[in-house]
């Protein structure tokens, strides 16, 4: 199912070192790439210690892509860690086109206060993936929520994306465990 057909969309990660923001950028553009579009993701890094705020982009286009830079006017914002909403670099860039997708305990109505004029989406990826994985390993939840939110990618290509990036590190119970807050966090988004 291809629903976008914007030549060229670009999201920007923000998380904290071990959270997984780097592996749910790499499964979305891999799925990306299993529909045949073209891709290109990448991280960044701060100080290379667990806990320190990171960021990840990701364009993906119908055409090939030239710009090698980051991501500087995101389509989509993904935030997988609310205590990092003061940040200034997670407001940075934005238009109002575009989206913000949080993982937040609280209600909507609270980040659209902060974020103004912008499309606000919010879940509580840190609760499904403790129900459903059993700790609060929030990166394939949100992974969920923006595909839902974007339609970038069919949520099957990104769940068969993830089993196939997860086989030989993780078990298949790890690996459907992850699926089910994939699924999850795409259907609670709002």
């Amino acid at each position: 199912m291809r629903v976008f057909h914007v030549s060229t969309v670009e999201i920007r990660w923000h998380g904290r070192g071990g959270q997984g923001v780097v592996t749910a950028n790499e499964i979305l553009a891999g799925a990306a790439l299993k529909e045949g579009k073209y891709i290109k993701a990448f991280p960044e890094f701060g100080p290379e210690r667990m806990g320190a705020p990171i960021r990840a982009f990701a364009r993906i286009s119908d055409k090939p892509i030239n710009n090698h830079s980051q991501v500087y006017y995101p389509n989509y914002v993904v935030v997988l860690d609310h205590t990092l909403l003061s940040n200034p670099m997670v407001k940075e860039g934005l238009t109002e086109k575009s989206s913000v997708i949080v993982n937040y305990p609280d209600s909507k109505e609270k980040l659209k206060a902060m974020f103004g004029n912008h499309h606000v989406y919010a879940v509580n990826a840190t609760k499904i993936s403790t129900d459903e994985i059993g700790r609060p390993m929030a990166n394939t939840a949100m992974l969920g929520a923006l595909v839902k939110v974007s339609k970038l990618v069919d949520i099957n290509t990104v769940t068969a994306e993830l089993a196939s990036k997860f086989s030989g590190k993780f078990n298949q119970e790890v690996i459907n465990k992850n699926i089910r807050a994939v699924v999850r966090a795409h259907e609670e988004v709002q």
